[in-house]
């Protein structure tokens, strides 16, 4: 089990990022969550088997068709109990 935070930058708020991610996050069976952060950028933690954890990230790295990724910073981060993927107001 790994987990990583990845923070997203460019056009990623506003334009259903966070639902997207949480669909597929859930749809992998990951915990965490996402949210928006005051710059503008997106917050996102996995936590889930390795494989599904980057299968995550590579769903996000082609985006949802409204969203643009110039951006993402990676971190390990610690493993925790999330619950499902979600989105965090």
């Amino acid at each position: 089990m790994i987990c990583k935070r990845w923070i997203l930058y460019g056009r990623v708020q506003g334009v259903g990022l966070r639902h997207f991610v949480r669909v597929h996050g859930a749809r992998l069976q990951l915990e965490g969550y996402v949210r928006n952060l005051p710059d503008g950028s997106v917050e996102v933690v996995a936590q889930g088997e390795e494989e599904k954890v980057l299968k995550l990230k590579k769903i996000i790295l082609q985006g949802n068709g409204f969203s643009r990724l110039e951006d993402i910073q990676e971190d390990d981060f610690p493993i925790g109990n999330y619950g499902s993927l979600h989105i965090e107001y």
